[in-house]
């Protein structure tokens, strides 16, 4: 399974170079304020998040059929729009084509909408058009919609770990021949409420005494993650399909591992890094992969203080001493929206990923310092594990590489 094409859309703008540049450094992080006017937030808490209301997507979208998708779902089109050019697929057909979205809260502004349009008009009056944009499988259907997919269309819900299960999922679709090809979607969006729903819940980075905040994965500092929105979409199709159309593979899938901690509360993360550690070891023996192949860790850390800790409790107890370099681009891209998949994607490229942005000081409880990796990496896991309990990770191969 390859994947033949992508793009990401988000705060640092759409496409490789604007993710790659975000990365790196060059664009702030939580450089944009989040609408505070409400009074939900609390008294001291966060003040900001990654949004990408600013980022100009008219290129990609056409005005009418916008006007009636919520904000994630115009975010999703246009990241398939341009992942379709990036596979050389623009004008394909797409009778075969599934499409499965990874989303961690769903539409949520739309569903504000709703929810009070009922409390203040009554169940009768409920709009069915907002109702179609509220549920979590709308960006799905609005990409279906404009590209003709009539393949199998789903959206999966289980917050950090929704990107690399809606990516086995579209890879489960398309080696079973459900579909000819796999749009794989991961799309969230920021509201104020939201926002402050998560600050309440000290999901969110707290002001530093400059004011600043930073998420700081794997830090001794941490404080919480950044809320971030925005979109990912690979394509996924067999190397076989790829080929036969003359297309340069972006990526090699190679293995997937999926899991769960009924240690976690539904609010954070559990402390059942061995029971995890073990699934993710069967998964890679499953998949054929030697735990020593893999040359880079792509971490799903954001600075969250219990996320942190088991993730490294997981990687200490599945490769101890001879752990890989890990990054951690959580710490620049924010813990939602997409950025963490296209990261691991710009890797599997061959592109340099640093660390985590923000890291200052080891925490000696972790183990793990997040330092990157500065040579391309043949092959690379990435990890996902989300609060409530879900886990998922993914091996990929560089483009070249085939093993």
């Amino acid at each position: 399974m390859v994947v033949s094409g992508w793009s990401a859309v988000g705060a640092f703008g759409a496409g490789r170079a604007a993710l790659a540049a975000a990365l790196s450094g060059e664009v702030p992080a939580a450089s944009q304020v989040v609408d505070r006017s409400a009074g939900w937030h609390r008294r001291g808490g966060s003040r900001r998040g990654l949004v990408a209301a600013d980022v100009d997507l008219s290129a990609w979208l056409d005005p009418a059929p916008a006007r009636r998708m919520s904000p994630p779902a115009r975010f999703a089109v246009a990241a398939a729009r341009q992942a379709l050019v990036d596979s050389g697929l623009t004008n394909a057909d797409h009778a075969e084509t599934a499409v499965v979205v990874g989303t961690a809260f769903g539409p949520a502004c739309v569903s504000e909408q709703l929810v009070e349009q009922i409390l203040r008009q009554g169940p009768a009056n409920a709009s069915p058009a907002l109702f179609t944009e509220s549920v979590a499988s709308a960006a799905a259907g609005q990409i279906a919609l404009v590209l003709g997919a009539r393949g199998p269309s789903l959206a999966l819900t289980e917050r950090e770990a929704s990107d690399l299960l809606a990516l086995a999922e579209g890879a489960r679709l398309v080696a079973s021949g459900a579909a000819a090809r796999a749009l794989v979607v991961v799309v969230d969006e920021v509201t104020p409420m939201l926002h402050a729903t998560l600050d309440r819940f000290r999901a969110l980075a707290r002001p530093e005494a400059d004011g600043r905040e930073v998420a700081r994965p794997f830090d001794r500092r941490r404080s919480g993650g950044l809320a971030a929105e925005g979109a990912a979409v690979l394509v996924l199709e067999t190397a076989a399909a790829a080929a036969a159309r003359g297309a340069r593979p972006r990526a090699r899938c190679v293995a997937f591992a999926r899991g769960f901690d009924p240690t976690a509360p539904a609010w954070s993360w559990g402390r059942g890094a061995p029971a995890l550690a073990r699934t993710l070891a069967r998964g890679l023996a499953r998949g054929g992969v030697d735990r020593a192949s893999l040359e880079l860790v792509v971490s799903g850390a954001s600075g969250a203080v219990a996320g942190d800790r088991l993730e490294a409790a997981v990687l200490r107890e599945v490769f101890g001493a001879a752990l890989p370099p890990v990054a951690a681009p959580k710490g620049a891209l924010g813990a939602y929206g997409g950025g963490h998949l296209a990261a691991a994607l710009l890797a599997a490229e061959g592109a340099a990923i640093g660390g985590a942005t923000g890291f200052l000081e080891a925490d000696p409880e972790l183990g793990v310092v997040p330092r990157g990796r500065a040579a391309p990496a043949r092959r690379l896991l990435v990890s996902a594990l989300a609060a409530g309990g879900a886990a998922a990770w993914a091996v990929l191969d560089a483009a070249g590489e085939a093993r």
